[in-house]
């Protein structure tokens, strides 16, 4: 069998191949009527419609295009006929490479037959659930979003560092961090005091899966002065949340001379680009992944649903100035607000020093300021020892981008550059300067003002796509008792 060269059913779709002999690769999703089958390949959320003629087509051939199967056609790309589709295939040669069970009753048979499945399904074979419709949306929809965000920092000059993934600090100070060793766990050697021998471990320390690229990211930026990570990190965090999981993606930018307004003007800038991206490139992914949404929320009962759809949601950040107020104005605004008087918060706000919930942060952009709210100047004691210290001596300047439907987008600050004050605050927190001597030798040597933030790309993709559950927007979720693929 003679096969023409491959074209990917994207560029089939957009009709410059009319009446030519052409050749699509892909999997089956439908077949109709013995004539009709639906190819998908991926390269878009649409399928191509390839019509056969039963009559003249081998019959065991026929019998082997079941959902799930994989093959390529060749024919004539014709207008369509029949509805739904503008164009289609008139087929001259099939080939099948891979055959799909497609009787249920069977032993592994294809579980992604022709009908609506659910999301909790659907993480079960989540090395399927690329096929259907809405995972193939949300996954081309994450790579766009990971290429803007490499373009937008290319294009700004900035130096794309790799942070080590294996690192013997904890940037966070939170404590939560899978252990990395190669010692005998039946049998691990035993210190003087009792405890595990760390120095005769592969490193020679105790060390850990990173939580944060940050502290050696103000490493590079010291440098460089524009530096950006993008990779892996790891929270051990016993949380089985829609909005938790142990193995995540994480953008961390570090800004040399750059303040807390900088860094502010920077995020926002940095978002909409990336978003507005999106819209660009993944036009007709977004407007389904929005019309599922419309359909999921008719399911809900009237007061749960959503005020905005996907789109207009996304419009809502773009068409937007971001709101900015600091932690003590946003405090006074909640405290004061019908929502807690009423008790409607599941966290009352009785006073400045709370730390803020999604449901606060949420208020203060979905129904007070009803646009994007950049949060500033949080008390110190909430947050981390890196932060610099404003001259209250009860505040940092910190950041909290929220964002409608999910909260806290972004974190970030401008950073603790005056060693003497730094080293007072890893003393408060009882952080072992010896153990970052190495950080603190950029305060030491050439120290400047400088900046950075963190943006959790699953929750970017989470909000972008408008899906609910964070294990959907990344491939193959860890999260507590699964480590599935």
């Amino acid at each position: 069998m003679t096969m023409t060269t491959r074209t990917k059913i994207k560029e089939v779709l957009k009709g410059a191949f009319i009446n030519q002999t052409i050749n699509v690769k892909g999997w089956v999703r439908t077949f109709r009527n013995n004539s009709f089958i639906a190819i998908n390949d991926g390269s878009c959320i649409n399928n191509i419609q390839a019509v056969v003629n039963f009559e003249t087509t081998n019959p065991e051939t026929l019998k082997r295009i079941t959902p799930g199967a994989c093959v390529g056609v060749t024919g004539t790309l014709v207008p369509s006929q029949g509805k739904g589709q503008t164009v289609e295939i008139i087929v001259s040669e099939i080939e099948i490479y891979g055959d799909a069970e497609s009787d249920v009753t069977k032993p592994n048979s294809y579980p992604l037959q022709p009908k609506a499945h659910s999301l909790e399904f659907l993480r079960e074979i989540a090395h399927l659930r690329f096929r259907t419709n809405t995972f193939g949306a949300v996954f081309r929809v994450r790579h766009t979003l990971a290429y803007a965000i490499h373009k937008f920092f290319n294009d700004k000059g900035f130096v794309y560092l790799h942070t080590p993934i294996i690192t013997s600090s904890d940037a966070e100070g939170a404590g939560e961090m899978f252990r990395v060793s190669t010692l005998d766990l039946k049998n691990p050697p035993l210190n003087e005091q009792g405890d595990i021998d760390y120095k005769q471990d592969f490193f020679g320390k105790a060390t850990n899966l990173t939580v944060s690229g940050q502290l050696e990211g103000e490493l590079g930026a010291m440098a460089f002065s524009d530096v950006y990570t993008f990779g892996p990190t790891f929270r051990a965090e016993n949380s089985n949340t829609t909005r938790h999981l142990a193995e995540f993606w994480m953008i961390e930018p570090e800004m040399a001379f750059f303040d807390l307004n900088d860094n502010m003007v920077l995020a926002e800038e940095m978002l909409k680009y990336v978003i507005n991206y999106a819209l660009e490139k993944n036009k007709e992914d977004i407007e389904f992944l929005s019309q599922r949404l419309i359909d999921e929320e008719k399911q809900k009962p009237q007061a749960e649903r959503s005020e905005l759809s996907l789109l207009e949601k996304l419009n809502f950040c773009l068409s937007h100035e971001f709101a900015k107020i600091t932690y003590t104005e946003a405090i006074e605004i909640l405290k004061e607000s019908n929502h807690n008087k009423k008790k409607k918060f599941q966290y009352l706000i009785e006073g400045w020093g709370a730390d803020l919930q999604s449901e606060h942060e949420r208020y203060l952009v979905e129904k007070h300021f009803k646009k994007p709210v950049i949060l500033t100047d949080y008390p110190k004691d909430i947050k981390a020892f890196y932060m610099r210290q404003n001259d209250d001596g009860k505040t940092v300047r910190a950041m909290d981008i929220l964002f409608p439907g999910i909260g806290e987008i972004i974190g970030g600050s401008q950073r603790e550059e005056r060693l003497e004050k730094l080293e007072t605050r890893m003393a408060e927190m009882h952080i072992p300067a010896e153990d970052l001597n190495w950080y603190l030798d950029t305060r030491r040597f050439g120290a400047c003002p400088h900046s950075g933030f963190g943006l959790g790309f699953e929750r970017l993709v989470l909000f972008v796509t408008g899906m609910t559950n964070i294990r959907d927007v990344i491939a193959f979720p860890r999260t507590p008792n699964n480590c599935e693929f």
